[in-house]
């Protein structure tokens, strides 16, 4: 999964608390302008796509179909199931962002 757009999502977000407290921020500000639903969107339907090839593939290879081979099979729903995890886990990180900013007394 192509982490570049993540990390300028969360080096926005921490710019944002840091000015929003009044600290000088740690890292600085993104150059070009980050589209945040965009980036999020195109990171969602990647793990979508990684995870409904990966079902493809399976259901091929339980209807029969000589040319799946079960080690790609297993590797794709694995990778699958990896998207998955990370994605989960970056919402939970930027849940926990959101929660910071929004208890922050300004």
């Amino acid at each position: 999964m192509d982490t570049k757009g993540i990390e300028q999502m969360l080096s926005v977000l921490r710019t944002t608390a840091a000015q929003a407290s009044g600290k000088t921020p740690e890292t600085p500000a993104v150059d070009g302008a980050v589209d945040f639903a965009s980036v999020l969107k195109g990171s969602i339907d990647k793990v979508n796509s990684t995870q409904q090839s990966a079902t493809q593939m399976a259901e091929k290879m339980v209807a029969g179909d000589t040319s799946q081979n079960l080690h790609e099979v297993m590797v794709a729903l694995q990778t699958a199931s990896v998207s998955f995890q990370e994605m989960v886990q970056v919402r939970n990180k930027l849940v926990t962002a959101y929660q910071e900013m929004m208890n922050m007394q300004v």
